[in-house]
């Protein structure tokens, strides 16, 4: 037994929702054989595609989950941003779009030089990264 309790918590942490949308109620929509969990916090969306599905990309699960936004708040998806498995929405209701948010960082690094390992002899580098802020 024990040793399934790693399985269910990485299992549990399949459709938590992001910081911003967790006291949002959820709804469950499904668009084209895509599942989502669509939760709406003022003019802001979140979907969390559910179900086992191939996406290397966002591609079409943009559009599939922009579709279950829209059921969802009954207002017009103006931008998306995201990845394949969580994707985010401004709504625009007819009064306007929210401004766009800043969210969390990432970091762009660039290589800066390379030099040896010197237990396996393969390249290693010093990277310099530079936060950027994500926005949507």
């Amino acid at each position: 037994m024990i040793r399934f309790i790693p399985l269910m918590l990485l299992l549990a942490a399949c459709n938590t929702p992001s910081q911003a949308f967790r006291d949002a109620p959820v709804r469950t929509v499904t668009v084209d054989g895509s599942t989502f969990d669509v939760r709406i916090k003022d003019l802001y969306a979140e979907a969390l595609r559910t179900n086992a599905q191939y996406a290397p990309r966002m591609g079409p699960i943009g559009g599939r989950a922009a579709i279950a936004m829209e059921q969802v708040s009954g207002c017009r998806v103006h931008d998306i941003s995201g990845d394949q498995a969580v994707i985010q929405a401004r709504l625009d209701c007819g009064s306007g779009l929210p401004p766009k948010k800043r969210g969390a960082k990432y970091f762009e690094c660039r290589k800066v030089e390379g030099f040896p390992d010197r237990a396996s002899n393969e390249p290693d580098y010093i990277l310099n990264c530079d936060p950027v802020p994500l926005q949507f």
